[in-house]
């Protein structure tokens, strides 16, 4: 039973009515995990019944190459650096191919901010890949790749986004999200572009077809309010575009990275924050359960608070595992569907658009 001190959200929520800032933050500060589970759980199976969306895709990171320097970042180095790779395109294609036999739906591309590469690498990798892959969906590239392409051009975002929809771009990740917070980001990632820029790629994204993800870094040093403040810009970007696909939210790995000393996020933390996402982003159909950072398991249970989505087979991980993640980097269709079927859900396999491919 919901504690007493949650009873008019509880009402709001059985009668379909929007939440606010305020709901947020006592839902996200409450320690009747289940109730806020509870709640969730409803607002997910009145939207999707009992299925669970994954995708067959592939990872890959071109380049760790970057000039931001973001502190909660292990994987990204300095032009130079020890460590530093950028992938031709032949490689960036062989990785592509050794996937063909998976029959992937999705290729998932997002790298650094490498100054040596310009639009024209990644015109040619998006044909490329079109070409050896035709009917592969590519999500490539983050609002803050998009921006520095654009700053690095003399373009405008649009007309970047122009150029690589005609070479095969389909939708844009949601990373680079981060928390909007100003004050966060000055902590964390002072020469990211801004929460409003992020807003703004992704609204100009939806203007032109493209549909996009959003996430959310949690687990350092913002505070409740500032979650619940990033969530609702979400929200409000959504009323005006309908463009976001799915949200993702992505537990902070702290171990190898500048913030190694914060301890990182407990299990509840990781429930709390999908359930919270589902009664907020009342206008997202879809919340992911990524088992890169919180572990296959978790992902599962995360189904019973909320997620209706368990992300794909991805193959390759770099980003999350520079910093700590001890997760598998792979995981089989069969897996997914082992686990989706175990928590009492119907797996539906989709491709990169939410269009669903098999049920299972």
């Amino acid at each position: 039973m919901a504690s007493r001190d949650l009873d008019d959200i509880v009402a709001k929520v059985e009668a379909g009515e929007r939440l606010g800032a305020d709901d947020g933050v006592r839902l996200l500060t409450t320690r009747d995990l289940l109730a806020v589970g509870r709640l969730a759980r409803l607002a997910c199976r009145r939207r999707h019944g009992d299925r669970v969306y994954f995708v067959v895709n592939r990872h890959i990171n071109h380049t760790n190459v970057c000039v931001n320097g973001c502190r909660f970042c292990a994987f990204s180095r300095k032009p130079g650096e020890p460590g530093a790779f950028t992938l031709t395109l032949d490689e960036i294609e062989a990785k592509a191919l050794a996937s063909r036999g998976l029959s992937i739906s999705e290729l998932h591309i997002v790298g650094g901010l490498n100054p040596v590469l310009d639009l024209d690498y990644y015109v040619r990798m998006l044909r490329r890949l079109r070409r050896v892959l035709p009917g592969v969906q590519i999500k490539a590239l983050t609002a803050v790749e998009i921006d520095y392409l654009a700053r690095r051009e003399g373009l405008t975002v649009e007309e970047v986004l122009r150029v690589l929809q005609d070479a095969g771009l389909v939708s844009l990740p949601g990373g680079g999200a981060e928390v909007f917070s100003p004050r966060v980001r000055r902590l964390v990632c002072p020469q990211k572009i801004s929460g409003e820029r992020w807003l703004e790629i992704h609204a100009a994204a939806h203007r032109l077809g493209i549909r996009t993800n959003a996430t959310m870094l949690y687990g350092h040093v913002e505070t409740p309010a500032e979650r619940v403040d990033h969530l609702l810009r979400l929200r409000d970007l959504q009323d005006r575009t309908g463009g976001f696909l799915a949200f993702i939210p992505l537990a902070f790995q702290p171990r190898h990275t500048a913030l190694s000393a914060l301890p990182g996020t407990t299990g509840c933390d990781d429930l709390k924050m999908i359930a919270v996402a589902r009664l907020l982003l009342d206008n997202f159909a879809h919340i992911k359960a990524y088992w890169i950072g919180i572990g296959p398991g978790m992902a599962q249970l995360s189904l019973h608070f909320g997620a209706n989505d368990m992300d794909g087979t991805v193959v390759e991980e770099k980003i999350s595992h520079a910093a700590g993640a001890d997760t598998p980097e792979y995981s089989t269709r069969e897996e997914l569907v082992r686990l989706i079927k175990e928590a009492g859900r119907v797996p539906v396999e989709r491709d990169a658009l939410y269009s669903a491919i098999r049920e299972y």
